[in-house]
């Protein structure tokens, strides 16, 4: 076990230093000046040279990529051009409306496709197993963004019953005012990704109902509940934990779409700022705080699976496979 967590920690590390070069260099690809975001319109070139010197834009990109990997290594995530604050701070604060509303997401799209994905596989036979399916691929073409705005026209502006928008100043020190306002994003993102989670655990769930275990443990005398509960749920859930797994990492990541509808001060809002600034450090920062919670994931995943699933535990001794 010990060895199978090195060796896939330092896959995630070798991950994460890839991850890093590809962001520094693609970012530098980008059109625009950092330097234009610090000056007034019509500055002189000597401006605009003093813009980059100080935020040390006019260095080699080497001599860039190292002094941003020095910070890194001490925790750093450096200093925004524009409003000369550090990064980490304010990715810290950005967090706690960005984590709160991926996890509420994540569970409450669980809570959805779970029953809803057994029942129309059980009952693929049925015109509601059939109803399920035809929902969930219907759900799946919906953009988040036009079913948000939807929810906002029925639940806020029509009925008056949750916000449209924002967040308390004071953050979670007014928790049912937080809550509110995270309802709405929050039911966007679920209601989208359990159309996308309930064609997984459908599939999973026919793949074990047609098992020869579990025909087999019926007809040694187990009701259906017992053999799916002893035999069935871990089989079906590796192939899903897996797909939950994906689905939890875009949703931090697509959560840019979410906050922009909502105008939530959360991190997709962050590095949207920071793209439209060329703000680099914010930039970096937020993208390398995804990277690292994608990957990170992507470990927890596979560490579940391999606990569930006796036959992927010849990889805790086995290395990565």
């Amino acid at each position: 076990m010990a060895r199978y967590l090195l060796r896939r920690f330092a896959f995630l590390l070798v991950s994460l230093a890839l991850a890093c070069v590809v962001l520094f260099v693609l970012l530098r690809m980008l059109p625009g000046d950092p330097a234009n975001a610090l000056t007034a319109v019509g500055a002189t070139d000597e401006q605009i040279a003093a813009a980059r010197h100080s935020i040390g834009s006019d260095k080699p990109l080497p001599e860039q990529f190292a002094h941003w990997i020095g910070q890194l290594a001490q925790g750093d995530l450096g200093t925004s051009f524009v409003s000369s604050l550090p990064v980490g701070p304010e990715i810290t604060a950005r967090l706690q409306v960005t984590i709160p509303l991926t996890l509420a997401a994540f569970a409450l799209a669980i809570l959805i496709a779970v029953p809803a994905g057994f029942l129309a596989a059980y009952r693929r036979g049925t015109w509601y197993g059939a109803l399920l399916s035809g929902v969930s691929q219907l759900g799946i073409a919906i953009p988040v963004f036009w079913l948000g705005m939807i929810l906002i026209a029925v639940f806020a502006l029509n009925t008056g019953w949750l916000p449209a928008g924002g967040f308390p100043p004071d953050g979670w020190s007014q928790p049912g005012e937080a809550i509110r306002s995270l309802t709405l994003p929050v039911l966007t993102i679920a209601l989208v990704m359990s159309a996308s989670l309930i064609r997984y655990v459908r599939s999973a769930t026919l793949d074990v109902l047609g098992s020869d275990y579990l025909r087999t443990a019926r007809a040694l005398g187990s009701s259906f509940a017992g053999a799916m509960w002893r035999h069935g749920l871990r089989n079906a859930a590796v192939p899903v934990i897996s797909v939950l797994g994906i689905e939890l990492a875009s949703t931090l990541l697509g959560a840019v779409v979410v906050e922009s509808v909502f105008a939530l001060p959360g991190l997709g809002s962050m590095l949207a700022t920071g793209i439209e600034q060329h703000d680099y450090p914010v930039i970096q920062g937020v993208l390398f705080v995804s990277t690292l919670a994608v990957l990170l994931i992507g470990f927890a995943a596979d560490l579940v699976q391999r606990i569930i699933d006796p036959r992927l535990r010849g990889g805790l001794l086995g290395g990565i496979r």
